[in-house]
Formats: C-alpha cells, sequence, structure tokens
C-alpha cells in the first residue's frame, strides 16, 4: 500500500492531475499506520502484519 501510495503521489505530481496526489498521500498515511501498527504486535483486522 505504501509503494502504491508513493507511486500514485509521483505520477500526479508529474502528470499534474491533483486527484491522483490525493489518493497518493492517503494511501501513504494509511500504509504507514497500518505498518507502525503492525510491528507494534497489534492485530488490525484479524492479521498481525501487513507486508
Amino acid at each position: 500500500m505504501i509503494i502504491l501510495g508513493l507511486i500514485l503521489l509521483v505520477l500526479g505530481f508529474l502528470l499534474k492531475i491533483s486527484l491522483l496526489w490525493i489518493l497518493g498521500i492517503i494511501l501513504l498515511v494509511v500504509g504507514a499506520v497500518l505498518a507502525i501498527l503492525g510491528t507494534a504486535g497489534r492485530a488490525v483486522g484479524g492479521r498481525k502484519h501487513y507486508f
């Protein structure tokens, strides 16, 4: 999810499409939160790891 967020962020920046830029930021933040919760040992959605 983090990688997809980065790809959309770069594509939105290069193609000047604000929707891709916003979606990239959202996916990047959500992916980072899930990764942090997963490494803290907290199960999110029934899964311990999101990678």
